[in-house]
């Protein structure tokens, strides 16, 4: 649970230095941003060591037939994080989409996984999204007028099904199938 906790240490603090402390990091230059990108880089290392190490601890039982919420909400979460690169319809509507995927995938974890390094890792994860969107709307937003339309949510509808494809795979391979009835 140690590497788990630092894992995300390492990545929320990096994370929050460039709203918090603005000045403190373009002080440092090129080489202080590729030293907030390997911290960044090794949080996310400790956190999958840390989580897939850690004692499993129950702290409550999830409801039956989460799994299906859970694999729905994975493809909002999923077409969220694609709506600024394909920039469809949603994308000059809404401010954060990457962070309120990242909402909605902790969320969704947090329905099929009910013991204390999930509630850590998901549920941190998620609060550190929400955070981060508070600190990025303290400053003036103008919404982005280039967007593709709906050829962009096509692209992004495409690109969803087949990263959900992926992200399927490799929980099957990590002994964690997301068709069946029960997780992990």
């Amino acid at each position: 649970m140690t590497l788990l906790a630092l894992g995300l240490i390492l990545w929320i603090v990096p994370h929050y230095i460039k709203r918090l402390a603005p000045g403190l990091r373009d002080g440092w230059g090129n080489p202080g941003k590729g030293a907030i990108a390997l911290a960044i880089l090794a949080g996310m290392v400790l956190m999958v060591i840390g989580y897939r190490s850690a004692e499993f601890v129950p702290v409550y039982a999830p409801l039956p037939g989460m799994g299906h919420a859970n694999n729905t909400l994975m493809l909002v979460a999923l077409f969220l994080y694609g709506v600024g690169g394909t920039k469809g319809t949603l994308y000059p509507r809404m401010r954060h989409p990457m962070l309120w995927g990242t909402v909605v995938w902790a969320f969704a974890h947090l329905l099929v996984n009910g013991d204390l390094a999930s509630i850590l890792l998901f549920g941190g994860l998620g609060l550190w999204a929400l955070g981060q969107m508070a600190l990025v709307n303290r400053t003036p937003w103008t919404a982005p007028t280039n967007g593709r339309g709906l050829k962009g949510d096509a692209m992004n509808l495409a690109g969803t099904l087949v990263l959900y494809g992926i992200v399927a795979m490799v929980h099957l391979w990590l002994g964690h199938p997301v068709f069946e009835g029960t997780y992990y």
